[in-house]
């Protein structure tokens, strides 16, 4: 999920059907007439982007011939913006394919988009960098190109990741079998950081993999992470010789902008508070209810279940949706839905109903209420088991104190409402109950 976003931005900054820099040639393999010696193979990360589709960066990898002239840029991130991606998408059959264009309007496009490009020459020797570059060639066919994409494991950063393995004989991966240093969800968190909204929305939606132990190999899904273990590794070549795997490394453009934080921000007092402060106003919406005239206070109260069902609900329904109608695996078990769920969604048309004076609506308001609470703190208690091991410390934080004071709001309606309604006999009705007269004697 989150390296969608990294490869989305090549969708946009980089032609589908490009041609070679300096040099056209329409041969299946551009590189049949090249000379081992004469073939560069570099690997370029881009940094991220301004927007959510490039959060987390990019990479491609350049192939160069010295001695023709000519030099291509391949890139696994290449999918069609139509609409039927975003369905797919949520299916989880995202369909993305290798694509080629020219380095130096890539490039371009970059800068103007003020993110960085790095490169880094690959040293390997030359018969290893041929094999590379007809890989490359053969893997943009028609008939190879497209893949089944994955936020984490197959994914434009993989995809390089296990080229370079492949030249290198596997030494690449077996160097980086050592625990790595955070899981998926910390990586994630500290790109998506920069946009609390899309941070906790991709917080809720993933499962208790996201917590799995991973290798340094795993890291390899985001392209700086790629970059960072190309620069450092070495390898015995040929000749039995231990040699660094970067020949030469340069930056092409820097952009001015913050770098990604090392470690994901510790957001759960904010968002705890946020929640309270949300759920707070809720009863004390229900006591304003109780005292005061007039049908302001229940369109406030019916406008404050509108929007929680819209801000916390629909994330919660899309999320329960990602469960069983998708194969998102990252996305089942949901710990999470147990806080927000299909449930919490309902409470938007029952709050414009409320803010409309159905008293029916606010007795389904009620009861909803009364279950997310009750969902709420079962979750609490089920967190004592091994097996609810998911991370769940920014939603609980944001969605604990929303549902208990709604609940609590509710449950004031219904005591103070109704007993108050039962001393005044023959009066209006108060919060939707009905006030029955005695008959006389």
């Amino acid at each position: 999920m989150a390296a969608l976003a990294s490869c989305l931005a090549v969708a946009l900054a980089t032609p589908l059907h490009g041609r070679a820099q300096d040099q056209d040639t329409d041969d299946d393999d551009p590189w049949g007439h090249s000379s081992a010696d004469d073939i560069t193979i570099k690997l370029v990360t881009f940094g991220p982007g301004d927007d959510v589709y490039n959060y987390f960066g990019h990479n491609a990898m350049v192939v160069q011939d010295r001695g023709q002239g000519m030099a291509r840029l391949y890139n696994y991130g290449m999918f069609h913006f139509g609409p039927e991606m975003l369905p797919n998408y949520m299916k989880g059959r995202l369909t993305f394919w290798v694509g080629e264009g020219p380095v130096r309007a890539t490039f371009a496009r970059y800068i103007e988009m003020n993110r960085s490009i790095r490169v880094q020459e690959l040293n390997l020797s030359p018969d290893k960098r041929l094999v590379l570059a007809r890989m490359l060639s053969t893997a943009v066919l028609p008939q190879n190109r497209n893949y089944l994409y994955h936020h984490y494991f197959n994914n434009c950063s993989t995809k390089l990741r296990d080229l370079i393995d492949s030249a290198l004989g596997g030494q690449f991966k077996k160097q980086l079998q050592t625990p790595a240093r955070m899981s998926y969800r910390e990586h994630t968190r500290r790109y998506a950081q920069q946009d609390p909204f899309i941070d906790f929305v991709l917080v809720f939606w993933m499962n208790d993999q996201m917590e799995m132990p991973i290798k340094q190999w795993d890291e390899l899904f985001l392209p700086e992470e790629l970059e960072r273990q190309v620069a450092r590794a070495h390898y015995v070549n040929s000749a039995g010789q231990t040699v660094p795997l970067v020949a030469s490394a340069y930056t092409v453009f820097e952009a001015k902008r913050a770098p990604t934080p090392a470690v994901p921000s510790a957001r759960w007092p904010w968002l705890l508070l946020l929640g309270s402060g949300f759920g707070l106003l809720s009863w004390l919406t229900a006591q304003w209810m109780l005292r005061a005239k007039g049908s302001f206070p229940r369109r406030f109260f019916g406008a404050q279940h509108a929007l929680f069902g819209l801000l916390l609900g629909l994330p919660g329904l899309l999320g329960f949706l990602m469960w069983v109608l998708t194969e998102h695996v990252v996305t089942y078990h949901n710990e999470n839905l147990w806080l927000a769920n299909p449930l919490t969604f309902c409470l938007l048309p029952l709050g414009i109903a409320i803010a409309f004076g159905s008293p029916r609506a606010l007795r389904g308001a009620r009861y909803i209420c009364y279950v997310l609470a009750a969902m709420t703190c079962a979750l609490y208690v089920l967190k004592l088991l091994p097996s609810f091991d998911q991370v769940t410390t920014l939603p609980m934080a944001l969605i604990t104190p929303v549902n208990l004071l709604y609940a609590l709001a509710h449950h004031a309606l219904q005591l103070h409402g109704e007993g108050r309604t039962a001393k005044a006999a023959g009066a209006t009705p108060v919060l939707g109950t009905v006030a029955r007269e005695e008959p006389h004697a």
